[in-house]
């Protein structure tokens, strides 16, 4: 077999089968196929796409492309929450932190920023310490003892797929379904997760733009689980507008705490409270979505929530000093409230636009290997729906560099869309 010959295979539409799919994957991952066949091969899947059975070899192989984890040692019951991506998604750091609180174990192992979507791992590493490299037993023994974890893929999880992740971030082949599905699956199938939370983004600022075709994905997600013997739920939620308000990495890691806080925005806050009723009923802790609400909102309430985030913090060498004092976070040396131009309703605040905008001052990469500026990014004040008047704050920009901030000015201005009618707020999940 030849990596060469599987890519011209691909390019002409046609089916590989799941020898040819584990002979390319194990050979990308001992380095046999270079970047650039692996570059030709995952542009041929974006613009052919795959079918069911290749994507759920492609997933399997990527999974079994180093160890998978056995958690029925440590824990009763593992489950694990993905997001398909979005703008100020932070949903991970405050979900985490609730579940794992009301008695459910939880181990999750995350990925950088794609695109204009924001990584959890930059996220976190906002806090100075943190560590996102843990070992296959370090993760086990942290699963085990405090029931949480956060941590990157490491070398002997999944390690194709962390390959293949920063590979596609600057080859322009993100927006593929099945490759999309094959990482997220393939990485809840390497961590050991039972049962499986999937949170399918959808609108203009997620990778699926479409509802049909988040469905599409959530569908295959859905199979790829059944096929591996994982109990998996969908949730298709709404991102044609930011999620919370804050978008950029240490900014993000603000909101997230303020939300463990019993504070933090209503639309955010009622995000993860539904991602939290579903993830507890997955786990058998509670009997119905209503009472893993009540749940999720008790451990906020009486701050074992926060303590948690804390002990996980503590246990990944974070220093939780910037989880008790926020502002201690990193701060941008400029930072500027934009007020509206005019009056109105809020028609559309275009989150891929604020999204690429935050990439622009740092906040994400422009190509592989590319520094994260921490500090910088914006916080928006007004939601789909809500009547803005003329000179009210509109946004904030926190920014490094002076010369970036008219620009991200004028890109974040022509985001937001001011009607002269009342205007309907987005909902957050579509059934």
């Amino acid at each position: 077999m030849r990596a060469v010959d599987i890519i011209i295979k691909k390019r002409d539409r046609q089916e590989l089968t799941r020898q040819e799919i584990e002979f390319f994957i194990q050979g990308f991952t001992s380095g046999e196929i270079p970047d650039y066949q692996a570059s030709a091969w995952a542009m041929a899947v974006l613009l052919n796409g795959m079918s069911a059975q290749e994507t759920t070899d492609l997933t399997l192989a990527m999974a079994h492309s180093g160890a998978v984890l056995d958690l029925s040692d440590v824990v009763d019951i593992a489950v694990d929450k993905h997001s398909s991506g979005g703008v100020g998604d932070k949903t991970t750091l405050t979900v985490l932190p609730i579940v794992s609180a009301c008695g459910l174990p939880v181990g999750k192992m995350s990925g950088r920023g794609l695109g204009f979507s924001g990584g959890t791992l930059d996220k976190m590493e906002s806090i100075p310490g943190y560590r996102v490299d843990l070992t296959t037993a370090e993760f086990k023994r942290q699963l085990g003892e405090i029931g949480i974890v956060l941590t990157g893929q490491s070398l002997d999880l999944a390690p194709a797929d962390g390959k293949l992740y920063a590979l596609r971030d600057v080859t322009g082949t993100v927006p593929s379904t099945p490759l999309i599905a094959s990482s997220i699956m393939s990485k809840k199938i390497a961590a050991g997760a039972q049962a499986i939370l999937l949170d399918v983004k959808t609108g203009n600022g997620a990778f699926m733009e479409t509802l049909e075709a988040a469905r599409e994905l959530a569908d295959l997600m859905v199979s790829i689980g059944a096929l591996a013997g994982r109990e998996v739920v969908a949730l298709l939620s709404d991102m044609n507008q930011p999620l919370g308000c804050a978008v950029g990495n240490a900014l993000e890691v603000r909101e997230a705490v303020e939300t463990l806080q019993g504070n933090g925005p209503e639309d955010f806050r009622e995000h993860c409270l539904h991602v939290c009723a579903h993830m507890l009923v997955l786990g058998q802790r509670a009997a119905s979505l209503e009472e893993g609400r009540r749940m999720a909102t008790t451990v906020i309430a009486d701050g074992r929530a926060l303590e948690k985030f804390r002990q996980l913090v503590r246990a990944q060498g974070g220093d939780v000093s910037y989880v008790d004092d926020l502002d201690r976070l990193p701060r941008a040396k400029y930072v500027e409230v934009v007020p509206a131009p005019r009056s109105g309703w809020l028609a559309e605040v275009r989150a891929r636009t604020v999204g690429e905008a935050a990439v622009s001052l740092g906040a994400g990469r422009a190509k592989k290997g590319d520094p994260i500026d921490h500090a910088v990014g914006f916080v928006i004040h007004k939601k789909v729906g809500q009547r803005v008047e003329k000179g009210e704050p509109l946004f904030t920009i926190h920014a490094n560099q002076p010369d970036k901030l008219e620009e991200a000015r004028q890109a974040v201005l022509a985001a937001h869309s001011l009607s002269e009618t009342r205007q309907n707020p987005l909902p957050l999940f579509y059934n």
